[in-house]
């Protein structure tokens, strides 16, 4: 399964720990292909309004980024859904052992990582765009952007949606 850990710093606890079920393979099939899209929605609480001052109900005043579970979207298409995590042990041999490494992409050894097996990492730095209470988007920041005149966008973005 995909996990999506956003840190402010590489030594902090994340600020939000996703699992996706979607598998590791079909997210690496995306990337190959170019620009990748993960859309993440979760449900307003029942009662809710999307007017500041006018929410009602148990989970109205969360914020977004302490949401539990979320549909997920990548690329438009459907796949599964995504669900919040405290960091364990073992995401934390992970986050350590990826300390050092300020962007790229590789393997850590079962070895290391502590897990049943080999784990692929991405690291990047993401810029947080805040669009209001209810939408949020991490544009993953790529250093070469400003030299290739060819760049699109971000090749990775992800996006909040509380709907």
């Amino acid at each position: 399964h995909v996990h999506l850990a956003f840190q402010v710093d590489p030594r902090a606890c994340p600020a939000l720990l996703l699992e996706l079920t979607a598998p590791t393979a079909s997210l690496v099939r995306e990337m190959a292909s170019g620009l990748v899209r993960i859309a993440l929605e979760c449900e307003r609480s029942k009662g809710a309004s999307a007017f500041p001052g006018t929410t009602a109900g148990a989970g109205a005043g969360r914020k977004l980024l302490e949401e539990t579970v979320w549909r997920a979207y990548c690329n438009g298409k459907g796949c599964g859904y995504a669900v919040r995590r405290e960091c364990g042990a073992a995401d934390w041999r992970v986050l350590r052992a990826l300390e050092p490494v300020s962007m790229g992409a590789g393997v850590i050894p079962a070895s290391c990582g502590g897990g049943e097996g080999d784990v692929m990492y991405m690291r990047a730095r993401f810029e947080r765009v805040v669009g209001s209470r209810d939408s949020e988007a991490f544009y993953m920041i790529n250093p070469d952007s400003s030299s290739n005149a060819n760049s699109v966008g971000p090749e990775l973005s992800v996006y909040l949606l509380r709907v």
